[in-house]
């Protein structure tokens, strides 16, 4: 019987209407034969060349069976779990998380299929982020950004350093007003015990359970919700 290590969620439901393309925008292509999707599980590869037996949960849609097809090249490097997203629950990205919720075991990283983290320190991130969880409970993947529109559009993080520590002050999915805050996260990674509180990090009007976490920062973050043209 497979016992994961770590488990991953990865939220492959959403309707992408930004992206304006005949294809779900996580299977845009960015060199022969690598598309968006590769490019955003290049984290999670690592964690299992780490050692670590890794379960992904995807959540889709009848609308992404495109999207499931193709996650069949990653069939030997995961534990992989297709999760239909729960029409009982919200239907944005905090009720795709709470659909995969049971079906994790173990610390629970949100890995988005949009979202590409770059940088010489970019491929062992994510495991970084996750050791951090058995001591803070939670940690971030972000990249530092000034730019308000970006930051409006984003998960925003004001993000502090104290004795050569960087943590995250305050946390909000896409402020109204993101004055104050100073970098967007592109991956989450929690402690089993506090896995349960994860669609807070991106429901709007909820307390963000990101306050205090780890900020590990890469050089960048690329969100390819919308095609380069």
């Amino acid at each position: 019987m497979f016992v994961p290590d770590v488990s991953v969620i990865l939220p492959c439901a959403g309707l992408g209407t930004r992206f304006s393309a005949p294809y779900p925008k996580e299977l845009h292509c960015l060199a022969p034969e690598v598309t968006v999707l590769d490019r955003s599980l290049e984290t999670v590869v690592e964690l299992t060349k780490s050692g670590l037996n890794v379960r992904l949960v995807v959540v889709f849609g009848t609308h992404k069976l495109e999207t499931v097809r193709y996650l069949a090249r990653y069939s030997e490097t995961f534990h992989m779990v297709f999760v239909y997203q729960n029409e009982s629950f919200e239907p944005g990205l905090d009720g795709a998380i709470r659909s995969a919720l049971p079906m994790t075991q173990g610390p629970v990283a949100l890995v988005l299929p949009d979202i590409v983290v770059s940088g010489g320190d970019s491929a062992g991130s994510l495991l970084a982020a996750l050791r951090h969880t058995e001591v803070t409970g939670w940690s971030v993947v972000a990249a530092e950004e000034r730019d308000p529109d970006i930051l409006r559009q984003m998960g925003a993080l004001a993000v502090v350093e104290a004795d050569g520590v960087l943590t995250v002050g305050a946390a909000t999915d896409k402020p109204t007003d993101p004055s104050g805050f100073n970098a967007f996260w592109g991956m989450v990674a929690a402690a089993e015990n506090e896995a349960h509180r994860l669609p807070d990090v991106v429901a709007k009007g909820a307390d963000s359970p990101l306050a205090g976490a780890v900020a590990l920062m890469v050089e960048g973050i690329v969100n390819y919700n919308t095609p380069a043209g």
